[in-house]
């Protein structure tokens, strides 16, 4: 690996900018911010969605992780110029902002997502992986050029950064910054996915609530005349979660993709899948036995070059579910609930019947959020809670003194849903047995108790 030369002092000469439709400008100040997002992995980025399959949904969905992640690094480098110049330490006691701890913060914003694989959340599901510790590996592994660029900066720094996105790095504050109920992750993402998507759900008033951040001893708070901002944004997450992260097309898409990755895996367990490029490319997937190197070449592209040599493949189903992702063929799909749960066997049953096996071409899909939560440290993944700072520095939660915040607080939302062949709707099908399984279909879907599907 050729080596990447980083300057110093670590502050550029003159700092460079990124044209960005979010942010304006993204400035980039420091030479190791720089050589970082040249690396080969961080420049994969471009190469992977950050909406996954949404774009099927929303056509404009197309940007990609790397605009997301330089746009988290814009808003960590905003909140440390805010911290540097209005809550700069004093003493090593008193909670205030150590601008010290600036590069870490900033390298770990940058890289936060660099861990994530083609079509994120589905490939995981299938293969098990997770891209958090996938980037922690890429961040301390001797054989990335980010690793060796962080080296440049301290033969320990590589491990700090790591630990921000492993959540146990010491100073609560920089952890925070990345990863909050309220953080620079999510407010990139929510402003960035509201504007790609055409949609108006996630706007809310960034310059305000980085107005009223503030750090304190525990991490960071909101001084309290900021609170109807931080409610704005409480509400624009629920929204984009509602309409857009959950919208049942682009779920429909990612259950089509998930059974063709499902179907794919087992004929290779069968050693039926075809000996060609898509064979060899997620061989190493297949048999769990995959190395970091291995995982960086893949992508979203990669992926559909595999889905479009599948599209011409003997096996009718890998072929069928293949051509369905590629052309935008979604499934239809019904909500369901406790009540409707038992009759799912007879709508599978009746799948079957028309000729289409279910394991593949039926399938629940459940999509909940919890879009706000004072702090549990009881439950499965506690969340840190926001805390507003009174006058006389005292801290309070939020949903306490909100009586918006609190209408939603603890208040899991979503549905699940039934995603089933689009054909088991097309009237006028001339099989002979599809006629009255279609009809027998149908009535269960019309049943009082079930939603009609969308």
């Amino acid at each position: 690996m050729a080596p990447i030369t980083v300057l110093h002092p670590q502050v550029l000469p003159m700092e460079k900018v990124l044209r960005d439709p979010i942010h304006n400008y993204i400035y980039i100040q420091h030479q190791v911010i720089l050589d970082l997002i040249n690396t080969k992995e961080f420049q994969r980025l471009r190469r992977i969605k950050q909406l996954g399959t949404t774009s099927y949904t929303f056509h404009g969905a197309e940007h990609s992780r790397f605009s997301h992640s330089v746009g988290v690094y814009e808003i960590t480098r905003k909140i440390c110029d805010l911290f540097q110049r209005n809550y700069p330490t004093q003493n090593s006691n008193d909670g205030l902002w150590d601008d010290h701890e600036r590069l870490v913060a900033l390298c770990a914003a940058l890289l936060h997502d660099v861990g994530h694989g083609a079509y994120s959340h589905t490939f995981e599901h299938i293969f098990h992986t997770n891209h958090e510790q996938m980037t922690q590996q890429i961040i301390t592994s001797p054989e990335t050029e980010v690793n060796h660029v962080l080296r440049q900066v301290s033969d320990d720094f590589p491990a700090q950064v790591a630990s921000v996105i492993a959540k146990t790095y010491p100073n609560q504050q920089v952890v925070q910054m990345i990863s909050s109920q309220i953080d620079a992750d999510r407010m990139d993402y929510l402003l960035r996915d509201s504007y790609f998507t055409g949609t108006k759900y996630g706007n809310f008033d960034l310059t305000r609530i980085l107005r009223v951040m503030r750090p304190y001893q525990g991490g960071i708070a909101f001084n309290f005349s900021g609170m109807h901002a931080v409610e704005d944004y409480i509400v624009s997450r629920f929204q984009m979660y509602q309409q857009v992260y959950f919208h049942p097309v682009s779920r429909s898409m990612e259950v089509i993709l998930s059974s063709l990755l499902k179907r794919a895996k087992d004929l290779y367990e069968m050693d039926q899948l075809p000996h060609d490029f898509a064979y060899e490319t997620l061989k190493p997937f297949f048999d769990n036995q995959f190395s970091l190197k291995q995982y960086l070449k893949l992508d979203d592209g990669v992926l559909n070059t595999c889905f479009s040599i599948w599209s011409e493949c003997d096996d009718h189903i890998l072929k069928d579910l293949a051509r369905r992702f590629l052309n935008r063929k979604p499934l239809k799909s019904a909500k369901v609930n406790d009540d409707t749960r038992s009759l799912l066997p007879t709508l599978r049953n009746l799948i079957a019947e028309a000729g289409f096996d279910p394991y593949y071409y039926a399938a629940t899909n459940d999509s909940f959020d919890l879009p706000y939560d004072s702090y549990n440290p009881s439950s499965k993944k506690p969340q840190t809670q926001i805390e507003l700072m009174q006058t006389d520095g005292s801290l309070i939660e939020l949903s306490t003194v909100s009586t918006l915040v609190k209408a939603i607080s603890g208040k899991i939302t979503g549905d699940e849903r039934f995603f089933f062949p689009r054909e088991m709707l097309a009237k006028g099908n001339q099989l002979e047995i599809f006629t009255p399984v279609y009809q027998q279909f149908e009535k269960y879907l019309h049943n009082d108790r079930l939603i009609f599907p969308k």
